[in-house]
């Protein structure tokens, strides 16, 4: 059984635990607010970028690029895993892995070689899989510059022949306290056989082009790929500070119950050993007068 000592030693250790979680929770939630807003005022736009490009290229007549060429029979594939550097943000890293292994074991049929940035989720499936390569940055948030020249290196394969598909898992951000682990193809950007039969429906007309239906899509199509890898980034970055917040929420909750708890007891042994010493008092005063 504890002693007051012991217990004196516990709760001062759990103070200091107490004051590093809430200053952990103070730190993401600033960082959150920041990632939270970049996040959300690019969502739209590359949504929409996204929309228009595969329509009209859909649309355009003897159009084609790299980027929309579906090559069903390379089965080889690259993946790269967007995961954090850190710990302690709850099941961030955790969800995203398994998210990765179950992406894997139901598409068999590919050959996948795997590309990370952030170590966390590297370090508990590198040995699992074919690990090419894990990204790193002079910061820890990589700018849009940094993604796009990781984006490229991915693209060139896709563009040689080489492989025949590219996949990013990460975890979308929903909510300061929710997320989403994913998995989402970003090349080929072409629509299926029945997306463009219903994109023709909609538009039974051509559009009109300046300079030309080429030139713009040439510009265009490489950037919505650059743009959906970014997206992802930020998707992941603000996702991570809004699990570490809810993780340091509940580690902070935790930390003042248990310095409760632990002090409630301390003060019964307290107490149990005053009444004690009270009782030897009080006898030895009772032997003496008797």
């Amino acid at each position: 059984m504890a002693n007051i000592k012991d217990l004196k030693k516990k709760i001062k250790s759990t103070k200091s635990t107490l004051k590093t979680t809430t200053a952990m929770k103070l730190v993401s939630a600033a960082k959150l607010g920041k990632a939270q807003q970049r996040i959300t005022n690019l969502k739209p736009y590359a949504k929409e970028l996204e929309t228009t490009i595969k329509t009209v290229s859909a649309l355009a007549k003897d159009y084609s690029h790299k980027y929309l060429e579906s090559n069903e029979e390379n089965k080889q594939a690259y993946l790269l895993v967007i995961s954090a550097d850190k710990g302690l943000c709850g099941g961030y890293n955790s969800g995203l892995s398994k998210k990765v292994k179950a992406f894997i074991a139901n598409n068999s049929e590919y050959d996948f070689k795997l590309f990370y940035i952030g170590k966390k989720v590297r370090d508990v499936i590198k040995n699992d899989y074919n690990s090419a390569k894990t990204f790193t940055f002079l910061k820890a948030e990589p700018n849009f510059d940094e993604i796009r020249a990781v984006a490229d290196e991915l693209s060139r394969a896709f563009s040689s022949g080489e492989i025949g598909k590219v996949f990013v898992a990460y975890n979308v951000f929903n909510s300061a306290i929710s997320f989403t682990p994913t998995v989402n193809q970003v090349l080929p950007l072409g629509l299926d056989s029945t997306e463009v039969e219903q994109l023709q429906q909609d538009f039974p007309f051509d559009f009109k082009y300046e300079p030309s239906a080429e030139s713009i899509l040439d510009t265009l199509v490489p950037e919505v790929y650059i743009n959906t890898v970014y997206t992802a980034m930020l998707d992941a970055i603000a996702a991570e500070h809004g699990s570490r917040m809810a993780a340091m929420e509940n580690a902070t909750k935790n930390s003042k119950e248990m310095i409760r708890k632990l002090t409630l007891k301390m003060n019964k042994l307290r107490q149990a050993a005053i009444t004690t010493e009270l009782i030897e008092v009080v006898s030895g005063a009772e032997s003496l007068n008797g």
